[in-house]
């Protein structure tokens, strides 16, 4: 499990306590990304690796740097040299074909329905499973969501209902193909057109899932600005290739 963070106080221990319930022995990795409140130190308090830059470096940079930690750690547990016993989580987390589950900090309560995207993984329906906000929580006028599903279409051909949506869970293999994630927001854009582009399979199911969204007030229009420089920035260096 790999949580982005970023100022998360309020959410982030409901949001690792919900997925310790429904994902019981996986190992819990945030990816903290300058955070100035106590995200940080709740998230150990709840038993996490935290992965933190002490600054701001935009979602994909922190998440970048908590992905790889996790893909390390587990092949390091693989290694014969290891003497100590493992553990339950250790485990599960260097078994072949590993699945790792990526979310936002801000899900709270509700990160206990991702566990059908680590099934639909596990079954071999994908290498890539993408969940599907069931109710469409605060939001702009869409222009921002249009463009990622533009970018999408263009870049790989693959028509999608969530281009942004940061609950994914992948394949070992799938998650070294989009490593390092795009910069800032433009991460999942990104992410899911070097999975297509890849041969990864990806499919998206709808959850009921809640988050802090933003409205539309000056503040969410311009978070949602700057999503679309990102999400701009990203299809242009895919386009490039």
């Amino acid at each position: 499990m790999i949580v982005a963070a970023h100022d998360e106080a309020a959410r982030i221990g409901a949001t690792l306590a919900a997925l310790e319930r429904a994902f019981p022995g996986a190992r819990l990795w945030v990816a903290d990304d300058g955070s100035r409140d106590g995200t940080a130190a709740i998230a150990r308090a709840a038993g996490a690796l935290v992965v933190g830059s002490g600054r701001v470096v935009g979602k994909g940079g922190a998440m970048t740097a908590a992905a790889r930690a996790a893909l390390e750690r587990s092949r390091a547990e693989r290694r014969p040299e290891v003497a100590r016993a493992p553990t339950v989580a250790d485990q599960r987390a260097a078994a072949p074909g590993a699945i790792y589950v990526l979310c936002d900090g801000d899900l709270a309560d509700s990160a206990g329905e991702l566990a059908p995207l680590a099934d639909a993984v596990r079954g071999g329906e994908a290498d890539v499973a993408v969940a599907v906000f069931a109710r469409r929580v605060g939001g702009g006028i869409g222009l921002a969501l249009a463009f990622a599903r533009w970018a999408i279409r263009s870049g790989c051909g693959v028509q999608t209902r969530a281009p942004i949506s940061g609950q994914r869970a992948l394949a070992e293999h799938a998650l070294e193909h989009v490593l390092p994630f795009a910069h800032g927001y433009g991460m999942e854009l990104g992410m899911t057109i070097d999975a297509v582009r890849a041969g990864d399979r990806l499919i998206e199911i709808e959850l009921d899932l809640a988050h802090r969204a933003s409205g539309r007030s000056l503040a969410g229009f311009a978070h949602r600005a700057r999503q679309l420089i990102d999400f701009a920035r990203a299809y242009a260096r895919r386009r490039a290739r």
